[in-house]
């Protein structure tokens, strides 16, 4: 695994006491820090700035939630299902999703920094108008997202599923993608300026710029 910045990872306590999720509700405030949730559904919640801190999710499924402008910060989901979970407008800061399903996830004008996804299925998630930095997608499928008007400062895609992404006024220079897998991308000629693609893509994206390859 290579890329050209140091993603930092999050940052959990060694020991981590069990928790419920409905424990943020006893709080003046919500808010769910230094604990561990595990093997359960959470369903049908709407909390606004939930601030979630020092936590790791195992196999939770999430139905119908929203945590619009939610606060996370050194977070763990792993084997996890967020779904069509909305969570717009969010700050989201060492955070590392594993093994999770993530269709439809919505992520709407968030700000994501030192953020991993490796090994999720990720299709039709929904990215417009985030600040990326220093984010990782790994082995993630991600075929009809939208990155629509993203900016994307020092992020990766490694052995990742692109097919049909929209990249539509977000500019991919400096971002490799050349061990990606795509049929098309919904892209623009300035949009790749400076983007670094395979010998195979390259020939494909040619057709973008109105050029006949010859072989």
């Amino acid at each position: 695994m290579s890329y050209n910045f140091q993603l930092i990872s999050p940052k959990i306590s060694p020991n981590l006491d069990k928790a419920n999720f409905q424990d943020i509700f006893y709080e003046e405030e919500p808010y769910l820090t230094n604990c561990k949730i595990t093997d359960t559904v959470i369903a049908h919640e709407d909390i606004e700035r939930l601030i979630v801190s020092n936590v790791i999710f195992k196999n939770v499924t999430f139905i119908d939630c929203t945590f619009q402008k939610i606060d996370l910060t050194d977070v763990i989901f792993e084997n996890c299902d967020l779904s069509n979970t909305n969570l717009s407008e969010g700050i989201i800061h060492r955070v590392a999703f594993k093994n999770c399903k993530l269709l439809g996830l919505n992520l709407s004008e968030a700000n994501l920094g030192n953020v991993s996804f490796e090994n999720c299925l990720a299709n039709l998630c929904n990215f417009p108008e985030v600040r990326f930095k220093q984010v990782l997608f790994d082995s993630t499928s991600l075929q009809g997202a939208n990155f629509y008007d993203c900016l994307l400062n020092k992020v990766a895609f490694q052995e990742s599923d692109l097919n049909d992404v929209d990249f539509s006024q977000t500019s991919l220079k400096g971002i490799d993608i050349s061990t990606c897998k795509f049929k098309r991308l919904q892209v623009t000629p300035e949009s790749l300026n400076g983007c670094e693609v395979s010998t195979e893509q390259a020939i494909g994206f040619a057709s973008l710029l109105g050029l006949k390859v010859k072989y």
